[in-house]
Formats: structure tokens, C-alpha cells, sequence
């Protein structure tokens, strides 16, 4: 088993510019349902750039970063709790279920002025990715 964590933070700021210069960027990056969350938080930009902070968290535990796979195949949603859950579609999943990975836990928090989040996730596999070394003479 091996462990994957992805952190990201955003300036909510960053987001708003994105947001006033495309009249397209949340329908390219957020799925329906996302949005409609949004649209019941009344489009408060650090709820979007959370989400968005998310998805940059969750493709850093695939370990791909936004490559190779649609924003929308990342979606956030949320348990029956409130909790912030994660789910997995196309290329996305893909990637996932090569690393073994089943769930995704995901925390997210804002400011008026940063979002940030965390994933992380347990898989089956050895991943691609850098391992430290360690001297075993030691």
C-alpha cells in the first residue's frame, strides 16, 4: 500500500480575474452539479476557487497534475454530512484504478482572500513517482 497526498492554495483573487476575463471558465472546469452549488452559495468566488483548489489537490495525488484527463473528470460533491467527497469519471478514474486507489478523502478551507485543500488516498501499487532515498549502510 502506499500513501498519496496532494495540497494546493489559491488566491481567491487569481480566480476572479480567470472568471471576469472568460465568460466559459466555470463551464470548462466545473461539472453541472458544481455549479449549482455555486449558484446556492450565490457564486461566492472563494467557494469556486476551493473547488478549484481541490481538483489541483486530487490531480496531484493521481500524480499527473491536469494532464491527460478533462477537468470535469474530477468532481467535488458533498457527503450526507456536509463533508467535501470526491468523484472520480473518464481519464481520472482511469489513473486511479492503475494506482489502486479506491477513495479520496479531501479537506477544503477559504478566506476572503485564499482557498486551500487537501487529498489524500491510499493505493494498491507502487506509484511513479520520486521516492526518497535513504542510505541503508545507516
Amino acid at each position: 500500500m502506499e500513501l498519496f497526498v496532494g495540497t494546493d492554495i489559491v488566491e481567491v483573487e487569481r480566480i476572479k480575474k480567470a472568471f471576469d476575463a472568460n465568460s466559459k471558465f466555470l463551464e470548462r472546469l466545473f461539472t453541472q452539479r458544481e455549479i449549482e452549488y455555486f449558484k446556492s452559495k450565490r457564486m461566492k468566488l472563494p467557494h469556486i476557487a476551493g473547488f478549484f483548489s481541490a481538483k489541483e489537490s486530487i490531480s496531484k495525488v493521481l500524480g499527473t497534475g491536469i494532464s491527460g484527463f478533462s477537468w470535469k473528470d474530477i468532481e467535488i460533491c458533498h457527503n450526507e454530512k456536509g463533508a467535501p467527497a470526491v468523484i472520480l469519471k473518464g481519464k481520472a478514474k482511469n489513473i486511479a484504478d492503475k494506482k489502486g486507489i479506491k477513495d479520496i478523502k479531501l479537506s477544503i478551507s477559504h478566506t476572503k482572500t485564499y482557498a486551500i485543500s487537501c487529498a489524500i488516498a491510499i493505493g494498491g501499487e507502487k506509484s511513479d513517482s520520486a521516492d526518497i532515498k535513504t542510505d541503508e549502510r545507516s
